[in-house]
């Protein structure tokens, strides 16, 4: 009963008509980021005057959760939606543990300014501007793909790898996994890119604070590498041998050559 109350039982469970994960992740915890970063950077130009840095560190965010909004419906195609149950641990994670801890850079920089220059902030915005675009782009191919039209990644014709899988009822069918593109490079490289740009928005107060203004992008990076090995469980019982053919395709799980 504790497990079914902490992990949930539902998957898309209903209140009064209103997805209860799109009302808490999106419309709540996704809104409070919003507001709770402009809060801080208009407290810290109240207490120390403007600074550059934490504009750059709040424009970022602004346009990393501009871009979720816009790519919203991809968002509830994902695993992390089309596998967790609407509970406690998920509800309570976009109601508290968003809104609080995703925001802690910025709260930082009200009583620690990054006191950037106006060279270094500029460097650092374009940094993650191409961070978040490449986020999105990845994204986007992906969802590009599974129209089943023929399209183009990179000027060649988008390969997938064909597998199959059985589903609860039984019935077995056919998808294709995506290996051209952003994706013939690694199997998760959409999260590489989400870490470059939560780094991003973080680095604007350099070194001289220890890991403080570098909590959320470490968290993140825990939470990532850990989702990457549970995501991979799920679809290696899910495709069989096609997921072992896939990562014979794709080898690189998170940073081309690397990882």
């Amino acid at each position: 009963m504790f497990h079914e109350f902490y992990r949930g039982m539902e998957l898309h469970p209903r209140l009064l008509g209103v997805d209860v994960k799109q009302l808490t992740n999106c419309r709540m915890g996704m809104i409070m980021w919003q507001l709770l970063i402009l809060i801080y950077f208009g407290a810290s130009y109240q207490l120390k005057g403007f600074d550059p840095g934490h504009l750059v560190n709040v424009t970022l965010q602004t346009l990393y959760i501009y871009k979720f909004y816009r790519w919203e419906t991809g968002y509830f195609n994902t695993l992390d939606i089309t596998l967790d149950r609407a509970g406690y641990y998920l509800c309570w994670g976009c109601l508290v543990w968003v809104p609080s801890l995703y925001t802690f850079h910025s709260y930082f920089f009200v009583y620690h300014q990054p006191q950037s220059s106006i060279a270094s902030a500029l460097v650092i915005f374009s940094l993650g501007i191409a961070m978040i675009y490449f986020n999105y782009d990845v994204d986007r191919q992906k969802e590009l793909f599974s129209t089943g039209r023929p399209i183009k990644m990179w000027g060649k014709k988008a390969e997938g790898l064909k597998v199959t899988y059985t589903t609860s009822t039984g019935d077995k069918k056919t998808r294709q996994l995506l290996v051209s593109g952003w994706w013939g490079l690694a199997r998760k490289i959409n999260y590489s890119f989400e870490l470059g740009a939560a780094l991003a928005w973080s680095i604007p107060a350099g070194f001289n604070y220890g890991i403080w203004p570098f909590i959320y992008f470490l968290f993140l990076l825990v939470l990532l590498i850990h989702r990457i090995f549970r995501d991979e469980e799920k679809c290696k019982n899910k495709y069989g041998n096609g997921w072992v053919q896939y990562c014979k395709k794709v080898p690189y799980r998170l940073i081309p050559h690397v990882f």
